[in-house]
C-alpha cells in the first residue's frame, strides 16, 4: 500500500496526482436531523394555532377585564406592594355635602289674598280669611266664590293668580293649607285668590305652616357626588 493511499482504503485505491477521492458521509444522520426540523415547526404551528384558537374564543372577556381595570387609572390592589404598611387616616366624615343658598321669598305681608267659598258651607271664607290675616297676610275680598268656579272645586282648594305673579307667592301661601292647586287667568294684579273646595276641611296648623316655609326658605342640602372609579 502506497503512503499517498488514503486509510481504510486497503490499497484499492491509488491517488495519482494532486486531488483525493471525494467521500460521501453518511445519510442517516441528515434524516435524523430533518425529521427533528421538521418535528419543530410543526409543534410551532400547532402552539400558534393554539393561541389564535384561544383569542378568539377568550379574547373579548380578557378584554372587557383589562379595560375596567385600566378604566379611570384606579389603582388596584396588585399596585400595592405585599408588604405595604397603610397609613393612618381620619375617619371617613361621609360623602361631601354642598349647602343649598337661602331662597328668598316674599313675607306673608306682601301677598294679597282673596278668599273665596265654593262650598255650600256658611261663613267658611269669613273665617278662612281671619285666620289668614293672624298669620300676617293681606286679605282682600272675602265672599262667596264667582259662577265659574261655585260648586265645582272638588278639590281642597285652587289657588288663582296672574301667570306674572312670583311663583314664590303662590308657594308660600300653599304652606298654609295642604292638597290646592294653582291656576293663571288674566288678571294684571299680583293678588291671589284662594278658592276653598269640597274637600276643605281646615288650614294647616301655625305650627306646621310655619315649618314649612321654613323649609322652603333653606332647603336640604344635597350630597356633592364623589369621583367613581
Amino acid at each position: 500500500m502506497s503512503m499517498l493511499t488514503p486509510p481504510g482504503m486497503g490499497g484499492k485505491y491509488r491517488v495519482t496526482g494532486a486531488a483525493y477521492p471525494r467521500m460521501s458521509r453518511p445519510r442517516r444522520r441528515r434524516k435524523i436531523v430533518l425529521a427533528l426540523l421538521g418535528s419543530v415547526l410543526a409543534l410551532a404551528l400547532l402552539g400558534y394555532g393554539a393561541l389564535q384558537l384561544i383569542d378568539v374564543f377568550g379574547g373579548d372577556d380578557s378584554g372587557k377585564r383589562n379595560t375596567a381595570a385600566s378604566d379611570g387609572n384606579c389603582p388596584t390592589a396588585s399596585a400595592k406592594p405585599a408588604n405595604a404598611v397603610k397609613p393612618a387616616t381620619a375617619p371617613d366624615a361621609g360623602p361631601a355635602v354642598s349647602k343649598a343658598p337661602a331662597v328668598a321669598l316674599p313675607q306673608p305681608g306682601q301677598i294679597t289674598v282673596n278668599v273665596y267659598n265654593a262650598t255650600p258651607r256658611a261663613g267658611l271664607a269669613k273665617a278662612v280669611g281671619d285666620e289668614l290675616k293672624k298669620r300676617g297676610f293681606a286679605v282682600g275680598h272675602v265672599g262667596n266664590a264667582p259662577a265659574d268656579f261655585d260648586k265645582k272645586v272638588p278639590g281642597a282648594g285652587i289657588l288663582l293668580g296672574s301667570p306674572r305673579t312670583d311663583k314664590a307667592a303662590y308657594s308660600v301661601l300653599g304652606t298654609q293649607l295642604a292638597g290646592v292647586t294653582t291656576q293663571t287667568d288674566a288678571r294684571e294684579g299680583a293678588d291671589i285668590d284662594l278658592i276653598l273646595g269640597d274637600s276643605f276641611k281646615e288650614l294647616s296648623t301655625k305650627e306646621d305652616a310655619d315649618k314649612a316655609l321654613a323649609v322652603l326658605a333653606n332647603p336640604a342640602p344635597t350630597p356633592a357626588p364623589s369621583a367613581k372609579c
